[in-house]
């Protein structure tokens, strides 16, 4: 993991109040309404307006309720692919808005904030897209036997939105890190 003892410099400036009319408008609908204000990654994303309107539409279908998988799979998935990443502006972020809601307690917490975690701490299921996260982090692959097990739980519907959840924040994990983006004061830290 990233050592985020100290806050870094932010290589890209989140964008500040007041904002120009249609970055205004942009942030406010990029903002959920639980969010206590608007998110400093969000204010990065917006200095591509046109970018960030774009990617609006995919991260909603993926954090919506037409998702094909649970609040809590959806969670364990991108809390890993971000401790893994290093990213703990968005593990932060994630943590803080939807572990209650995915019902995570303690160990959950521990398991998948660390890469080296004790998997056989988590529920099976849990462990198996856990699992999935660490093999598409290390080989861009899942190995046949993780497969089937997979395929045991989850339509494949469902595995590719699980696959392509961990993809969106791979992605997110290399913005929140590259651009420095700084953490939330409110946010749970590793």
């Amino acid at each position: 993991m990233t050592d985020t003892t100290t806050q870094r410099t932010p290589r890209i400036p989140p964008l500040e109040a007041p904002y120009p009319e249609p970055i205004g408008e942009l942030l406010t609908r990029m903002t959920p309404p639980q969010a206590p204000e608007i998110l400093a990654l969000f204010r990065v994303l917006a200095v591509n307006p046109a970018l960030a309107e774009r990617t609006m539409e995919l991260g909603r279908y993926l954090l919506g309720r037409k998702a094909a998988i649970s609040l809590r799979e959806r969670e364990i998935v991108i809390l890993r692919v971000c401790a893994r990443c290093g990213a703990e502006y968005e593990w932060g972020v994630h943590w803080s808005g939807f572990a209650d809601a995915a019902g995570f307690n303690d160990t959950d917490r521990s398991v998948m904030a660390s890469p080296d975690g004790d998997l056989s701490l988590l529920a099976p299921r849990d462990r198996l897209l856990v699992s999935m996260v660490d093999q598409l982090h290390h080989t861009s692959d899942v190995d046949d036997a993780l497969w089937e097990a997979l395929r045991a739980h989850w339509s494949h519907a469902q595995l590719i939105e699980l696959m392509m959840l961990a993809g969106w924040y791979h992605s997110v994990s290399y913005v929140c890190n590259a651009a420095r983006v700084p953490l939330e004061n409110w946010a749970a830290r590793w």
